[in-house]
């Protein structure tokens, strides 16, 4: 247990978790409403699905060695579309299937960037960073698009008892996890990530793994778009997703997934994304001030970050068996 990467992750959670019970008693309370369950746990993991369905999105990107920084962009053109549509009198799930098509051809093109191109994945998603917001501004005229859709206000704001979006994103990541794991392709997309020189020579289809994740990045970033603009019956192209895509990067490394390619896992990406959402929750909590937020933020992660490392591992590893010896010694001196 003490070398397993979710160990500091896992201890990072559980202290925001006390931290917040200390300043609000009442923080993991739950009650039932309609038939509904409430309480702040349920507020963390309800805005914390769209950050969780990118980060599942994220883990495969990164395991091919590569990343996605347009996924944030992606979001606000799925609520774009979707928004754009039902205000002019579209119906919902046509607007859903609309929004979620453009999504994948997005996701198609930064595939064919990176996979058929050789462009570098940051540069290649770059680009659709900057522009696809630019495009997002450009279907909402620069304003905010409110819609008041009952059946498209499910995917953020319905109820199942839990809320619509917690079940959405851990669907997906089971099915994600079931998929990669009880099947070839989790341990393609690992070969893609650790050699695809390598893994070409042993028959790996290399481009095609490649591309493969970056259609199904794009599709998380769609259906996670659909729940931000959802939850709020709004269209925002200039703050939808902004900054999700540094958000679910950082779920994916605190989770253990290594930035190099290779191994990955969506158990860690689950919980990289707990910890990420329990921290902007707490910030909250506790009253950090607005302007010093990022920074709080960036000190709790780079701490993590820090005490999940190899070499820091290494020298507690090493302080651990220096002092037992030490130890043992002097209780023979004493005797």
């Amino acid at each position: 247990m003490t070398r397993s990467r979710l160990l500091w992750p896992l201890v990072a959670l559980v202290a925001l978790l006390v931290l917040n019970i200390a300043v609000e008693p009442s923080f993991v309370e739950l009650r039932i409403q309609d038939g509904h369950l409430f309480g702040s746990m349920i507020d963390i993991l309800r805005n914390g699905a769209p950050t969780l369905l990118i980060a599942v999105g994220m883990t495969l990107v990164i395991a091919t060695r590569g990343i996605d920084l347009s996924v944030g962009a992606v979001a606000a053109i799925a609520g774009a579309i979707a928004c754009t549509y039902i205000s002019g009198g579209g119906n919902a799930a046509t607007a859903v299937l609309l929004a979620l098509s453009v999504c994948v051809l997005l996701g198609l093109w930064n595939g064919f960037l990176v996979s058929v191109l050789g462009i570098q994945p940051i540069i290649a998603t770059l680009v659709l960073m900057t522009a696809g917001r630019g495009g997002a501004m450009l279907l909402t005229e620069g304003q905010i698009v409110t819609v008041k859709d009952p059946l498209y206000r499910q995917i953020g704001s319905g109820f199942l008892v839990l809320p619509i979006a917690i079940l959405i994103s851990l669907a997906v990541l089971t099915a994600v996890a079931l998929i990669t794991r009880r099947t070839a392709l989790g341990m393609l997309v690992e070969a893609v990530g650790i050699n695809p020189k390598a893994g070409e020579l042993a028959g790996v289809r290399s481009r095609t793994i490649i591309w493969t994740v970056y259609v199904f990045a794009g599709l998380c970033a769609g259906v996670a778009g659909l729940m931000i603009s959802s939850n709020v019956n709004a269209a925002d192209a200039n703050n939808a997703g902004l900054w999700i895509e540094m958000d679910a990067i950082l779920a994916v490394v605190i989770g253990g997934t290594s930035l190099a390619g290779g191994r990955y896992s969506l158990a860690g990406t689950m919980l990289g994304a707990l910890v990420i959402q329990t921290l902007t929750t707490t910030v909250y909590t506790i009253g950090v001030p607005t302007n010093v937020t990022l920074v709080f933020k960036a000190v709790v992660v780079i701490a993590v970050c820090l005490l999940q490392s190899p070499r820091t591992a290494r020298m507690l590893r090493a302080r651990r068996e220096t002092a037992v010896p030490t130890s043992r010694s002097q209780e023979v001196a004493a005797g």
